[in-house]
C-alpha cells in the first residue's frame, strides 16, 4: 500500500513516501534552512551600477539583492528590438530610490546577497503564470507531441504578447476549461499583489514561498492510490480540502507518526554508505563536492547461471536501487555509477532501465550514457539541499573525514521523543545532553523548553555532557525528587 507520512508538529518538518513497504522519498525542512527562493518583495533600488549592468535592491533581509539588467521588468516589457535594448544604459530602465517588485531567484550565500529577478512567476498546480514572460514553455516530461502542441496552442491563444506561461507535467491531464480557470486565478493573485504593493510606502515581503508545501504538493499530485497521514489536525483538514480524492487522515497517537509506522529506523539507515540488495549484492555510495560515485558489487550473490547472467542480474537490481537512492537522498549534480563489467548489449539494457526508473523522479535528470570504462553518467538538477547536507555535519572528532548527526537533528529528535511523554504522568524529565543540543532545544530565553514543559505538564531538567558529538539521553522520567 502507498502511504505518505507527514510529521509537522515539531519545528523540523518531515514527510516520507512509502511504496510497497519501502521508503521511497524523504524530505526534511529545518527552521534555519528555509529557502527564500520564490519569495516576492517590494524592494527599493539602492545602487544602479552601469559598469555591471545591474542594480542592487534592498528587500529588507540584511544584504541587498543583485538584479541584472536583462531581468528587470522594465527591460522585458520594452518593445524595442533586443539588441537595441542591450546597448541602452541600465539607468534608462531603473533609477536609484525607485520601488520595484522583485522575486528571489537564488538564495544569499557567504558575502553575496540574493540574486533577484523582475520576471515574477505565479506558480499554480498545473501552470506557472509569468506576467512579463513573453514566451510559452511545456515540461520536457510531456513526451506526446499532440499534447505538447495542444498546450502551446492554448498558451498562445490565452495570453497577451507580454505574458508568459510554463506548463507543468500535470497540465497534460487537464482540460482547456481547467487550465483557463487556473490562469485567471493566477492573474487575479498577481493583480492583488500589485495592488498591495501600490499601497505600501516602504519595502516589504508580499508573498512567501513555502518549500515544504510545494514539495508535498508535487508528491500528492502523483499519488494515484493510498493514504496520507498527518500529525496535525488543521493541516490534515487543509490537505483534505486541497486533495479531496485522497484519503487524508489525522494521526493523534502519543507515539511519533514515523515511529508508529516503523519508518524511523529507515530514516536512520537512509545515509548508510553501504546499501544491500535483496540478492546479497550491495552498492557503495560516496558523496563528494564535485560528484557522487556509486560502486556496484556482487557481494554474497553467486547466481545460478553463467557469469554474464549473474553480473547482469546484479546490475539490474542495482540500477533500480540507485534510482531509489538518488530520490531518497536528493543527490544532485554529476553522478557516476560503476556497474560490474558487462557486454555493450547489456549496458544498453541497463541504460534503458535507468531512464525508465528516473522518469518517476520529480527532479530534472539526464542519463548521459556509459563511458569507455563502463561507468554510467547521470546528471540531476539541484533544487533542494541533499539529505546528507540537512542531516549531517562535519565531525570534530575526525576533522571532517566522517559525519555525525547535526546538533539540530539531535535536538529535533529529542523533541519527537518527548512528545511521547504527553499522555504520561511524569512530573520530572531529566535529560543528559551536549550544550549545543540543549541550546537548540531550549531556544532563545528557553522559549521552546517552556513550551514543552507546558505541553507535557512536566519539568524538564538538563545536565550537560562534554561529548564531542551532538548527544542526548533521557536519564530519568518520573515523580519529582
Amino acid at each position: 500500500m502507498n502511504r505518505v507520512l507527514v510529521n509537522i508538529k515539531t519545528r523540523e518538518k518531515r514527510f516520507a513516501v512509502i511504496k510497497e513497504n519501502k521508503l521511497e522519498r524523504l524530505y526534511i525542512q529545518q527552521p534555519e534552512q528555509v529557502s527564500s527562493v520564490g519569495n516576492i518583495y517590494l524592494g527599493q533600488a539602492t545602487k544602479v551600477v552601469p559598469g555591471m549592468n545591474a542594480v542592487f535592491i534592498d528587500i529588507g533581509e540584511g544584504k541587498d539583492g543583485y538584479l541584472p539588467k536583462e531581468y528587470l521588468a522594465s527591460f522585458l516589457m520594452d518593445a524595442r528590438p533586443l539588441e537595441q535594448k542591450k546597448k541602452a544604459s541600465i539607468s534608462s530602465f531603473v533609477k536609484q530610490g525607485e520601488r520595484i517588485l522583485v522575486q528571489v531567484a537564488k538564495d544569499a550565500a557567504g558575502t553575496k546577497g540574493p540574486k533577484l529577478t523582475g520576471m515574477i512567476e505565479m506558480a499554480g498546480r498545473n501552470i506557472i503564470y509569468i506576467p512579463s514572460g513573453r514566451y510559452i514553455a511545456v515540461s520536457k516530461k510531456i513526451a506526446e507531441k499532440e499534447k505538447s502542441d495542444f498546450l502551446r496552442g492554448f498558451g498562445a491563444a490565452a495570453t497577451s504578447a507580454a505574458e508568459g506561461l510554463i506548463f507543468r507535467t500535470s497540465a497534460a491531464n487537464c482540460t482547456e476549461a481547467q487550465l483557463m480557470e487556473e490562469l485567471e486565478r493566477l492573474r487575479q493573485q498577481y493583480q492583488e499583489l500589485k495592488g498591495s504593493a501600490a499601497q505600501l510606502k516602504k519595502i516589504a515581503l508580499l508573498k512567501e514561498n513555502n518549500d515544504f508545501d510545494q514539495e508535498l504538493i508535487s508528491v500528492l499530485e502523483k499519488l494515484e492510490a493510498g493514504e496520507v497521514i498527518i500529525d496535525d489536525l488543521l493541516e490534515s483538514k487543509k490537505w483534505q480540502k486541497q486533495f479531496p480524492d485522497l484519503e487524508v487522515k489525522f494521526y493523534q497517537q502519543t507515539k511519533g507518526v514515523f515511529s508508529y509506522y516503523e519508518v524511523e529506523n529507515d530514516v536512520e539507515k537512509a545515509l548508510n554508505r553501504i546499501v544491500w540488495l535483496q540478492n546479497g549484492a550491495y552498492i557503495i555510495i560516496d558523496e563528494a563536492e564535485a560528484f557522487t560515485m556509486i560502486d556496484v558489487n556482487t557481494g554474497k550473490f553467486e547466481g545460478k547461471g553463467d557469469q554474464e547472467d549473474t553480473v547482469f542480474q546484479t546490475n539490474r537490481l542495482a540500477c533500480k536501487e540507485v534510482a531509489r537512492q538518488l530520490k531518497l537522498r536528493d543527490i544532485s549534480g554529476i553522478i557516476l555509477v560503476d556497474f560490474i563489467d558487462m557486454p555493450v548489449h547489456n549496458q544498453q539494457k541497463i541504460q534503458a532501465q535507468m531512464i525508465k526508473e528516473l522518469q518517476k523522479d520529480t527532479r530534472q535528470t539526464k542519463v548521459v550514457g556509459f563511458t569507455s570504462l563502463g561507468i554510467l553518467q547521470i546528471t540531476r538538477k539541484k533544487t533542494v539541499k541533499a539529505l546528507k547536507e540537512i542531516r549531517q555535519s562535519k565531525c570534530m572528532v575526525c576533522d571532517g573525514t566522517g559525519s555525525v548527526l547535526s546538533a539540530e537533528s539531535v535536538a529535533f529528535q529529542l523533541e519527537r521523543e518527548l512528545w511521547e511523554y504527553k499522555a504520561s504522568d511524569c512530573e520530572l524529565i531529566v535529560i543528559e545532553a551536549t550544550l549545543d543540543v540543549i541550546n537548540i532545544f531550549s531556544g532563545a530565553k528557553d522559549c521552546h523548553k517552556v513550551r514543552f514543559e507546558e505541553l507535557l505538564s512536566s519539568q524538564i531538567r538538563f545536565t550537560a555532557n562534554a561529548c564531542l558529538k551532538p548527544y542526548y539521553k533521557i536519564s530519568y522520567a518520573g515523580s519529582l525528587r
